[in-house]
C-alpha cells in the first residue's frame, strides 16, 4: 500500500505522531510505502487568485512545488492529512493547500484516479474545535472525489506530545489501532452522494453553465459528458 501524508505543520507535535502512527501501523500489518509531506515546508505558498490554472495548470506561479505533492497523492492508495487546529479551523499551510488544489475539484478537472481511494483526516486541539478543523479537509476530499474518509480528532489537553497524559496516549493507541484496521480492509466505492453531485456538476459541465473551455474539453475527453464515469475507469 503506498502511504501518502501530509501534513499542516513543520514541527513534529501531537498530531504528527498520531497521523504517523496511523501509518506505521498500517506499515505492521501490510506492506507499505510512505512519503510524508510537512506544511509550508514543501508549500510555503498562498494562492494569489490569478486564476491562470483555470486554463493551464502548468501557469500556476507555484506549479513545481504543487505537483511534487499532488503526484505522490494520485499514486497513493492511503491519503493521511495532519493538521493541528488554530482557532477552531485548519491551519493556514493547509488550507493553502486546499486552496491551491482547488482545479482538482468535481466542478473543475477532477482526478479519476481520486474515486478510488480511501483517507483519514487527523486534528488535535488542546480543548475543542477539531471537528471544524476536519471538516475543511474532509470537504476537500469529497469535492476531489475520494470516496471514504475517515476522520480522528482528540483533545490532548496539551501543547506538545511530550505533555498529553499517558492515560490519554493509552487511548489513542487503541483508536488508532482499530482505525488502522479498518484502513486496511477497507474497500473505498463512490456513495450516492458522490455520484449524485457528480450528476449535478456534469449536467452544469453539458449545459455550460460557469464552465470553462479547457474543463469542458476535459470532461469531454475523458468521456464523462457521455457515458463513463472516473469511479468505474479506475
Amino acid at each position: 500500500m503506498k502511504i501518502v501524508l501530509i501534513h499542516g505543520q513543520n514541527h513534529k507535535g501531537s498530531t504528527y505522531h498520531i497521523g504517523r502512527m496511523i501509518a506505521d501501523r498500517i506499515k505492521e500489518k501490510a506492506d507499505s510505502d510512505i512519503t510524508e509531506f510537512f506544511l509550508p515546508r514543501d508549500l510555503e505558498h498562498f494562492c494569489t487568485g490569478c486564476c491562470l490554472c483555470v486554463e493551464d495548470e502548468a501557469k500556476c506561479p507555484f506549479y513545481t512545488e504543487k505537483r511534487a505533492i499532488m503526484d505522490a497523492a494520485e499514486r497513493a492508495d492511503l491519503l493521511i492529512f495532519t493538521t493541528p487546529t488554530y482557532c477552531l479551523r485548519a491551519s493556514a499551510p493547509m488550507k493553502s493547500l486546499i486552496d491551491l488544489t482547488f482545479t482538482y475539484w468535481l466542478p473543475h478537472k477532477p482526478r479519476a484516479v481520486m474515486f478510488s481511494k480511501k483517507a483519514v483526516v487527523v486534528s488535535t486541539a488542546g480543548g475543542m474545535g477539531t471537528s471544524s478543523a476536519i471538516k475543511d479537509i474532509a470537504t476537500a476530499l469529497f469535492f476531489w472525489g475520494v470516496p471514504y474518509v475517515a476522520r480522528y480528532g482528540v483533545a490532548v489537553q496539551a501543547t506538545g506530545w511530550d505533555g498529553v497524559a499517558e492515560k490519554k496516549k493509552a487511548k489513542i493507541e487503541k483508536d488508532t489501532a482499530r482505525l488502522a484496521e479498518r484502513l486496511i480492509h477497507k474497500k473505498p466505492k463512490a456513495g450516492i452522494r458522490l455520484k449524485f453531485m457528480f450528476g449535478i456538476v456534469r449536467f452544469m459541465q453539458k449545459k455550460d453553465f460557469g464552465a470553462g473551455v479547457s474543463e469542458k474539453k476535459y470532461w469531454e475527453q475523458n468521456g464523462w459528458l457521455d457515458k463513463k464515469r472516473p469511479w468505474s475507469s479506475v
